[in-house]
């Protein structure tokens, strides 16, 4: 799969974090496939191919799951502890990106099985080589089970 564009779903409700993602991966050459979920439901339909995302094609099982925590109608914490309940999904990484530096959420967050917290830096330039490193390291360099 090395060389192969990856897919990865960003959960993110904040329009402005969900460009700069993109953009960091764009301007860092991260060549993948990122599909944006708005909430916290949109993410567990896009899982389970419910709603608009019964369509596998348009909605292909991510290699990476990058979740934030606030989320509107179904929370982060939520999210990740159905994925790594769910026998098809939990071997997928999900690293929380999150602007919480809050310890009980840390402590939430791995007790649900989460394979990285990553608190958002305020900063443009913090925030780039954060996702520069983020894509090298999940995308290149991190070895996954084969599904």
């Amino acid at each position: 799969m090395k060389g192969e564009p990856l897919n990865i779903l960003l959960v993110e409700d904040n329009e402005d974090h969900a460009e700069l993602v993109q953009r960091s991966f764009e301007e860092n050459r991260v060549a993948n496939q990122i599909y944006w979920v708005k909430d916290g439901e949109e993410a567990l339909d896009y899982l389970f191919h419910r709603g608009a995302y019964t369509d596998k094609a348009n909605s292909p099982c991510p290699n990476l799951i990058l979740l934030d925590l606030r989320l509107p109608k179904v929370d982060g914490i939520e999210v990740l502890q159905t994925i790594k309940s769910d026998q098809k999904l939990k071997l997928i990484p999900v690293v929380v990106l999150t602007s919480s530096e809050s310890e009980l959420d840390v402590c939430k967050v791995y007790d649900s099985h989460a394979n990285s917290y990553l608190v958002k830096p305020i900063d443009f330039e913090k925030f780039t080589t954060l996702m520069h490193d983020l894509g090298f390291y999940w995308l290149g360099w991190n070895v996954n089970p084969l599904r």
